[in-house]
């Protein structure tokens, strides 16, 4: 399987069709995706307010992130977080690959890095960086449970095995969030992203998110 980039997607050659959202689970689970998503931003209003103005007076500059990321079967969409970085973090990035502490290039992760402000830091360690991203839940480019969105420049260098991620929503939790989070190697979140596609239900959605709270609220696993 090869995979090339269009204006709007990325165009898998070959590869299974997206599973998602065709019988009563797809149902269920959009139901609650938007239940969960409407009731967490209410919440969080003021959390949202407070790290909003935490990270202007820091630097001055934009709150949000926009990143570029690949969905459900290839396509992209844009993911938004809370601005963690410093605000040219992406012109740094390609000087920093070597820094790459997972074992292969697929995926880029660095337990101190530099480019992360202050502010950055703390949002980072409990997750509250992606917050925004029950936005995109609401807009149905993610679930709030399912395989984590990949960046663009990680999907070409992926293999035939890594695109079956794709055969359903891109989620804020999933398996190995709940297992380890960044300190799990790609192998390993590839195998337990394969095994939450081929046992999905409402129940264990239900046990995924339940399972979350307590590991944000820990912050193990967070950079």
């Amino acid at each position: 399987m090869t995979a090339t980039l269009s204006n709007h997607s990325l165009i898998f050659t070959s590869g299974l069709p997206s599973i998602e959202g065709t019988d009563v689970y797809g149902h269920c689970k959009r139901i609650l995706d938007v239940a969960i998503s409407t009731l967490a931003i209410i919440l969080c209003i003021p959390l949202i307010v407070l790290v909003a103005i935490a990270i202007k007076c820091e630097d001055g500059g934009k709150i949000f992130y926009w990143s570029p990321r690949v969905g459900r079967g290839g396509r992209r969409f844009q993911c938004l977080k809370f601005r963690s970085m410093v605000v040219d973090a992406d012109k740094k990035k390609e000087a920093m690959r070597l820094l790459n502490q997972h074992a292969d290039d697929r995926t880029f992760k660095l337990r101190h890095d530099p480019r992360i402000t202050k502010v950055g830091r703390w949002i980072r360690r409990y997750s509250i960086d992606e917050l925004p991203q029950f936005y995109n839940v609401l807009c149905g480019d993610m679930s709030v449970v399912g395989p984590r969105p990949a960046l663009l420049e990680e999907v070409l260098r992926y293999n035939v095995l890594d695109y079956n991620r794709f055969d359903v929503l891109p989620g804020l939790t999933c398996i190995w969030q709940v297992s380890g989070r960044g300190d799990i190697p790609f192998d390993e979140q590839i195998v337990m992203d394969l095994e939450y596609i081929g046992c999905r239900s409402f129940s264990t959605d239900l046990k995924l998110i339940i399972k979350t709270i307590p590991v944000v609220l820990s912050g193990k696993g967070a950079y």
